[in-house]
Formats: C-alpha cells, sequence, structure tokens
C-alpha cells in the first residue's frame, strides 16, 4: 500500500514537473515572438526591424537573403569587398551586437558604413586596385563614405516643394527633377509645360464615365554644385539663389554634381523628403530632359491608389521602365563604365532613371535601407539595389519610354497620347511637345495607353 501511495505521489510530481516545462516553453516562446515582432517607429507607423543573412539562407519578414542574381560574395571586387564587410555587422549570426541595433540609429550607421570601408581599403590589395580604377571611378570612390552634404538652397521652410500654399488635400505627386546648375532653359520648359505646380484635373480617357481625376502636383528640382562654374563671392547673389527666390522650387547640396554622383541625390533626397514630405502619396524622379503626359500619370496613379488599397501595397509600390537581370557594363568608353575590379556580378532589377514613380511611403523606407549598402555609381542600379534589400520589386510598364520610341511608333499621330514619359527632350522640343498634346487632345482621346512591348526595339542602356 505505501508503495502505491509513493508512487501515486510520483506521478502527481512529474505531472506537475511537465506542467510548468510546458508552461515555461509556451511563455518563452511568446516572449521571443514578441520580441521579432515590434518594429521601430518611423513616420508612417511601425515597420519591423531588417536583418541581413547570406545568400541562399531562409527568408522571413525580418531577415532578408540577397536575391542569387546580385553581388557576388566570393569575388575580390572593389565594392563586393565592401559590401561584404558591411553585411557582415548586420548579420546576427556573425555579430548579434550591431544586428541588435535599430535602423533608424543614424551615427551607429555612419559608423558602420565608415568603419568597413577603412578596414578594406586599408589592405595592400586593395589599395592596388584602386590605382586601377578610371580616373572618375577615384574621385567617387574617395568620397563614397560620404553622404552628409549641407543644403545650399532648398523651397520656403517646411514646404515640400513648389505648390499651391490652400491645397484642400495631401500632394498626389511630388515631381523630383535632377537637374544642373546651367540647365535653366531645361527648368523653364518643364515648368512652362508638364512641370507646372498646383492642382492638375483630367478625365478618364477610354470610359464613359465622364467623372474628373485630378490631384495637386509639387515641384523641386534636385541640383549639386558645378565646380566649372564662375560663381561670385556671395552666394545669395548666384543666379541659382534669384531662381529660388522667384520659383521656389531649388533643392541644392554642397556636393560635386558628376555622373556618378548622381546616387548621391537619391540618398540626400530621400532623407530631404522624409523630413518635409510626410502626406505626398507620389514621387515622379526624373531627368530634366524628358516629355511626361502628367495627365495620363495623374489618372494612372489615381487608379492605383483604388487597386493598391492596402498599405503593404503602397509600402512596395514602384513604376517604370524596369531592366532585369542586366551585366555591369565593360566598355571602357562608356559613360556608364565598371571595371571588373570594382564590382562582379548581375544587377539586381531596378527602374531606369531617366523616370520612374513610387509611392511616399516607399521613399521612406529607401530612406532608412539605403544606410546598409555601399553607395554604387549608377543611381538607377543603386535604387535597385535598394529595392532588392526591401525584397521589393518594381513594376514594368511600357508607358515609360525612358530608350525612346521604338522604331517609327513615334510618327503615328496619337503617339504622345499613349505613353507616360518619354526621354530624351530638348526645352525647345518639350515646349512644342506640349502644345501638340493639347491640340490633338480631342482626337486622340480614345487612344489606350501602350499595353506591350512587343513592338519595343529600340535603344537600350548597355550594361
Amino acid at each position: 500500500m505505501a508503495g502505491c501511495r509513493w508512487r501515486r505521489v510520483c506521478i502527481c510530481l512529474g505531472s506537475l514537473c511537465i506542467s510548468l516545462v510546458l508552461l515555461f516553453i509556451y511563455i518563452a516562446f511568446t516572449v521571443c515572438s514578441n520580441i521579432n515582432s515590434t518594429g521601430i517607429k518611423g513616420t508612417q507607423g511601425t515597420q519591423k526591424s531588417i536583418h541581413f543573412v547570406a545568400s541562399g539562407s531562409y527568408k522571413t519578414t525580418n531577415y532578408a537573403s540577397l536575391p542569387t542574381t546580385f553581388w557576388k560574395e566570393n569575388e575580390e571586387a572593389f565594392w563586393n569587398q565592401l559590401q561584404l564587410k558591411l553585411d557582415r555587422h548586420f548579420n546576427p549570426i556573425l555579430d548579434a551586437q550591431n544586428a541588435r541595433q535599430v535602423i533608424h540609429e543614424k551615427d551607429f550607421y555612419d559608423s558602420i558604413l565608415t568603419r568597413s570601408f577603412l578596414e578594406v581599403t586599408a589592405s595592400d590589395s586593395m589599395k592596388r586596385k584602386f590605382e586601377q580604377l578610371p580616373e572618375q571611378m577615384q574621385d567617387f570612390v574617395s568620397h563614397m563614405k560620404q553622404r552628409d552634404y549641407p543644403i545650399i538652397l532648398q523651397p520656403p521652410s517646411g514646404t515640400c516643394g513648389a505648390g499651391e500654399p490652400d491645397e484642400k488635400m495631401a500632394p498626389l505627386v511630388l515631381l523630383a527633377i535632377k537637374s544642373s546648375e546651367k540647365n535653366f532653359e531645361n527648368r523653364q520648359a518643364i515648368r512652362q509645360t508638364w512641370g507646372k505646380a498646383g492642382w492638375v484635373a483630367t478625365h478618364r480617357r477610354n470610359s464613359t464615365e465622364k467623372r474628373e481625376v485630378g490631384g495637386y502636383i509639387r515641384r523641386v528640382f534636385l541640383i549639386g554644385k558645378d565646380k566649372k562654374m564662375k560663381r561670385s563671392n556671395d552666394e545669395k547673389l548666384s543666379m541659382l539663389s534669384m531662381e529660388r527666390g522667384i520659383y521656389h522650387d531649388i533643392l541644392q547640396w554642397d556636393f560635386n554634381d558628376t555622373f556618378f554622383n548622381l546616387t548621391l541625390k537619391d540618398v540626400l533626397f530621400w532623407k530631404w523628403f522624409s523630413n518635409y514630405c510626410s502626406n505626398t502619396r507620389f514621387v515622379f524622379k526624373g531627368d530634366d530632359d524628358i516629355f511626361v503626359n502628367i495627365p495620363n500619370m495623374i489618372t494612372y496613379l489615381q487608379d492605383q491608389l483604388l487597386v493598391q488599397h492596402s498599405e503593404r501595397n503602397m509600402n512596395d509600390f514602384m513604376v517604370g521602365d524596369v531592366i532585369n537581370a542586366a551585366f555591369p557594363n565593360r566598355l571602357d568608353e562608356s559613360k556608364y563604365f565598371v571595371p571588373e575590379t570594382f564590382f562582379t556580378g548581375l544587377y539586381p532589377a531596378y527602374a531606369g532613371g531617366g523616370g520612374v514613380v513610387y509611392s511616399g511611403h516607399l521613399a521612406k523606407r529607401l530612406n532608412q535601407i539605403s544606410s546598409s549598402l555601399h553607395l554604387f555609381p549608377i543611381d538607377d542600379v543603386f535604387v535597385g539595389m535598394c529595392m532588392a534589400r526591401l525584397n521589393a520589386n518594381p513594376i514594368h510598364h511600357p508607358g515609360f519610354l525612358t530608350f525612346d520610341f521604338p522604331d517609327k511608333e513615334e510618327q503615328e499621330p496619337c503617339a504622345y497620347h499613349t505613353i507616360f514619359l518619354v526621354h530624351k527632350r530638348s526645352p525647345k522640343q518639350i515646349i512644342e511637345l506640349s502644345a501638340n498634346v493639347t491640340k490633338t487632345l480631342k482626337q486622340c482621346w480614345n487612344e489606350p495607353l501602350r499595353s506591350s512591348d512587343k513592338k519595343k526595339k529600340g535603344k537600350r542602356k548597355k550594361f
């Protein structure tokens, strides 16, 4: 009898211990789940921490593996080694302490970027590779760890570019146009035509519905400093400063405005946008030598707000002329030349930089994620790298003709009514095209947007 009692006691105690162990496991699992799902409070609510693990590893909402078509980790190319060193600082397995740092700690990211740069460039092999790079590339590398430049000129304090002061709703689009100090005629042509700020109204075409659609447009020109230009000792007397005083649409930073530094314009613009344009729905970023059919774009974006109704879809939204799995340009006479000693691998999918549209939510996410990548000398490729890091894919639309019309399509009477934009056009051509599109609007009213690339055999960048 005594043995039976002890057996029952042991069974009871054992059951109690098992229950406690299971309870402990449940509590631990719950706590870990809460920790993993805790986000970083940003300007648009809550966003999860972002860390990176090696290529080929698992994907979750917190850990994003690199795409297989992206840069090669095992190569000795200059940029590859810089990025590999930087990634190790964010890898939760290799460097758990740094991986716990939150993405909005700017000083932490600046120090990691600088540290990884100095660690790689200190080696003799990297010094030799640097000496073999073309002069323009050497100049870029010498400054690529710096991305914090003072603003010289900007729109009036607290405003998101030129617009109407009494806007009754959030701006639909901010036109962020890459320009240079000397391109005054380009800016004037844009201001007079497709780049007018304020309320722009249009009607849905190819539809029995006659309901008016529209949106508020804002405008800003993104400019660096041209070292070749003669300037007065007093910056307030400069032509650009007077232009800013009249149009309120100049955003200029104190860095050398070169082709490779176009990437800086993206990074610095995202930072400025995050501070001053929190309510803007979309960004159109393009060159100052393009023609844009703004009514087509407004109608399309208003439709996207209906289709992409969830916050998640708007967080990732980017549309343009998407180029997939491109090889770096190895022709040393090209301005896009990237030698193998600098980068090896395929470029990720990216939208051609002549003109691209993305959501305001995505602009802020790009501002955050860009701190985890070393600058790359081709600006639209760098944006594609940032998108890859966000596990986001740009949407291709054939209405973005960043490489001009294919074949003889431009000669069709309603060609410019079927597109969002075309590149390249002179200031005179932009003014003439704008007048012609207005003149032929009635006869081309039912012309649909380009919806297929079947005829697309035009010029492409040779990456």
